[in-house]
């Protein structure tokens, strides 16, 4: 590394280098984290693998929807799960007097 006489060195120059110095310290880790992937698949394509081969791959497991639980009295294509917010029309079926059960899914 190269020695730097700070002392010569301008306002400018030295609010240039600092800003530098921080980002080279921000990505350091990305940096060091690339150059080891790549050494990995390099050592995985000299096996005859891949990365993903060896490694397996992450999936996601995501949910179903959920099966409705409740309908809407007077019309059937509205349905709702019990999960998350309860939507406008069932908040109005038990305000008028109605209960869940009467609006559950037999």
């Amino acid at each position: 590394m190269a020695d730097h006489d700070l002392e010569a060195l301008s306002l400018s120059e030295l609010k240039k280098m600092q800003k530098d110095v921080a980002k080279a310290i921000s990505t350091f880790e990305d940096r060091q984290k690339v150059k080891a992937r790549a050494k990995v698949e390099a050592l995985a394509q000299e096996l005859g693998y891949t990365l993903a081969e060896l490694v397996g791959t992450e999936t996601k497991s995501s949910r179903s929807p959920a099966a409705p639980k409740y309908r809407h009295p007077e019309n059937p294509a509205l349905t709702w799960s019990g999960r998350g917010r309860k939507p406008q029309w069932f908040v109005e079926a038990l305000e008028a007097a109605k209960t869940a059960s009467d609006l559950a899914i037999s």
